[in-house]
């Protein structure tokens, strides 16, 4: 079989892209196909998503030369607050404070933007030798062969490949046509998404604030009178609020919100996404890999998402690359078990761990609610069991691949 690339990549979202500049710079040919119009993406006015980038992320960036083209955008998170309560009462007494004074790394992490972030990687991907990115398509079939994978675009133009990669997200396509099988379930919560105006300044403090019918995430964006939220409801409380008028939103918001930070208004779009675990059976098979919510669609209680899937994407960059030093091609079954060995149990693990916690957090049973204060009072008051959660939040923790250090593989 003749390769018109030697890789192929699924889906332009941000995984993708931060895969193809991680093996174009390790020499290989990449095609990314990304169903979105890039000017579109790269052009968007602010609308308020955005991610919690763990420190090893942040480091990935600076590795495959994205960082400094977004580091002015990005604001640091100082400190991380979490606590328990209801809606109106305040936080409990006993609560997690994880101060970044307390690790020699800096930042526990940075929040910044959907649209510089992506604008970045586009940048990054048109500057780059090797990667070739086809908008306005997606992959509609492939086939396998021992010798390679050949894709069909719905234009009707047919691409052929060493390996296909699916970073195409939960419902992936890729994942499907492959016969890999997910399992999962949804929280009969919905995500309300959106960015908020307020008085005073965050200082760079991220919030976490768990109530009975969900989370609710306060983090800092840059400028400080400016926040993401990521507010879970119970499906039907969801689809209400989603429902009401800007002004009636906000007061419903309110209580749960709080005054910490004075008046609030809207400072961007609002969205919803309902909230679920999709775990992919396996994350390769003949010819194909899963990266980021492809492989596994996790709770966003922690922010880890985006984290998670990057943590795929340095992996699998590390493998193939050194796979192709050894004088073996990318689709070799050496190098995808490999992948799956190192990656399959962490994201497994971190996925379930989320789900617990949110099922424990997400109640307002009184027995588990003491349990989980106290829990949250016995780590924050332990300074050795803080500064641990503090590192695996940073993604500072396990067998980390090369570009999760910020070193070249």
């Amino acid at each position: 079989m003749t390769w018109n690339t030697d890789i192929l990549i699924a889906g332009g979202g941000l995984n993708g892209p931060a895969l193809a500049l991680a093996l174009a710079q390790g020499g290989f040919r990449v095609t990314v196909v990304d169903s979105r119009a890039a000017p579109d993406r790269a052009e968007a006015g602010f609308d308020g998503r955005a991610y919690a980038l763990a420190i090893a992320s942040v480091r990935l960036l600076q590795a495959i030369k994205v960082w400094d083209s977004v580091a002015d955008k990005a604001q640091p998170m100082l400190e991380i607050k979490a606590s328990d309560g209801r809606a109106g009462e305040g936080a409990a007494p006993f609560f997690l404070h994880f101060d970044a004074s307390e690790i020699e790394e800096g930042p526990v992490g940075h929040m910044l933007e959907d649209r510089y972030l992506y604008a970045a990687f586009l940048q990054a991907m048109q500057q780059t030798p090797g990667i070739t990115l086809l908008s306005g398509e997606t992959v509609v079939a492939q086939d396998v062969t021992t010798e390679g994978v050949t894709v069909t675009l719905a234009s009707g133009r047919k691409l052929a490949a060493a390996l296909l990669i699916g970073c195409d997200g939960r419902g992936s396509g890729t994942a499907q046509r492959a016969g890999i099988r997910r399992v999962g379930w949804g929280y009969g919560q919905t995500a309300l998404v959106t960015a908020i105006r307020h008085e005073h300044d965050h200082q760079g403090i991220a919030q976490q604030f768990f109530m009975p019918s969900g989370p609710l995430a306060i983090l800092p964006l840059k400028g400080g009178h400016h926040s993401s939220i990521v507010w879970s409801e119970t499906d039907a409380n969801a689809a209400a609020i989603q429902a009401l008028p800007d002004a009636e939103y906000l007061e419903a918001l309110r209580p749960r919100f709080g005054d910490f930070l004075g008046e609030i208004s809207f400072a961007g779009a609002r969205f919803t996404y309902p909230l679920s675990l999709s775990l992919a059976e396996h994350f390769t098979a003949p010819r194909v890999a899963l990266v980021g919510d492809a492989a596994h669609g996790v709770h966003p209680i922690a922010g880890q998402g985006l984290n998670l899937g990057l943590r795929d994407v340095a992996a699998l960059a590390e493998v193939l690359i050194l796979a192709r030093r050894r004088g073996e091609e990318p689709g070799s079954p050496a190098a995808l078990e490999e992948y799956q060995r190192w990656r399959r149990f962490d994201a497994t693990a971190l996925a379930l761990g989320m789900d617990t916690v949110n099922r424990v957090f997400s109640t307002d049973n009184p027995i588990l609610r003491l349990g989980r204060d106290l829990g949250m009072g016995i780590v924050n008051a332990v300074p050795g069991l803080r500064r641990g959660f503090m590192r695996q939040a940073a993604g500072l923790t396990g067998e980390l691949p090369k570009l999760l250090t910020g070193r070249q593989i």
